[in-house]
């Protein structure tokens, strides 16, 4: 789960396989869970790919996550954005009444941040999906019998780059942003790393532990978590890429191949691999019919539906 974006360790016992296996998905966690449910759904209509299946998994921290493993998206086509959408507005919801201690609407003030670098197509996916949200924090300003005849939230969205782009760590330019509006809930996107390429563009993960930006590729920055920003943090994320060291070191998991058993010349050129990423072929399609599931699904929890 993209908590503080941890390194992911599995693997045999005495082994060393975990040194090298970097995930954001609770689902790939080697942690038992306090508690797992899992929940089977049927898109209506034939768009392929299977059911959708829903997984809630609270952690002994007491930090809660929702996996929804719902096939290839571009697999599945343009038709399937709108029953999956739904399924996520509907997480989305449950989650933010959680947090919220309420039904989002218009006494709700919600920050929405896209993390990320939005020319880089793999880590394009919060600055993307933020952009298509419409902000109506102004409105209430502006013409309040507009703004109420919405029904929507009070929200705000915010794009902050990354450190190399601006000099300015993104969870600063968060925290800034989050004094001035004062939310009662910050939404943060972001692209994850993920241990298998089956995860790729096929899982979406909502948790309230917050986010390391940058952590799943070894960047860790200044988290955005309920306790820097002083209120709750719901991280959206979607896996879309995979360090190379860990694609080598699941095959080998995966093969029954203990590290134990490798040279440790082998040991040091996975190290080395760690500065390696891979994604999908398809990545810029992929990227973009996710967020624009992404934002449909925002948009009517948060903001005026499309």
């Amino acid at each position: 789960m993209k908590r503080e974006k941890n390194w992911s360790r599995f693997g045999r016992e005495g082994g060393r396989l975990g040194d090298y296996a970097r995930s954001d998905l609770a689902l790939e966690s080697p942690a038992p869970a306090a508690e797992q449910t899992e929940e089977r759904v049927d898109l209506e209509g034939d768009f392929g790919g299977g059911p959708v299946v829903i997984t809630r998994r609270r952690e002994d921290s007491g930090a809660s996550s929702v996996t929804l493993a719902c096939g290839r998206i571009t697999a599945r086509g343009e038709g399937a954005l709108e029953p999956l959408s739904d399924l996520v507005a509907r997480e989305l919801r449950r989650m933010a009444e959680r947090l919220l201690g309420r039904t989002p609407g218009p006494s709700c003030r919600v920050l929405a941040v896209g993390l990320g670098n939005a020319h880089m197509t793999p880590d394009a996916i919060g600055p993307h999906t933020v952009r298509r949200l419409t902000a109506t924090r102004h409105l209430r300003d502006y013409d309040e019998a507009l703004f109420a005849s919405l029904g929507c939230c009070e929200l705000s969205a915010l794009v902050p780059g990354v450190l190399g782009q601006t000099g300015v760590e993104s969870g600063e330019l968060v925290r800034s942003a989050v004094s001035l509006v004062r939310p009662d809930l910050v939404v943060a996107v972001d692209a994850l790393a993920a241990r298998s390429c089956e995860r790729l563009a096929s899982t979406i993960q909502l948790s309230d532990g917050g986010i390391s930006p940058g952590a799943g590729v070894g960047n860790h920055r200044m988290a955005i978590t309920e306790e820097t920003m002083g209120c709750p943090v719901l991280a959206v994320g979607v896996p879309t890429v995979v360090d190379s060291s860990t694609l080598v070191w699941d095959a080998l998991d995966k093969a029954g191949i203990g590290a134990d058993a490798l040279p440790e010349k082998l040991h040091r050129v996975l190290e080395e691999g760690r500065s390696f990423v891979v994604s999908p072929r398809d990545c810029d399609h992929m990227v973009e019919l996710t967020c624009r599931l992404l934002a449909k699904a925002m948009n009517r929890v948060f903001g005026v539906e499309e």
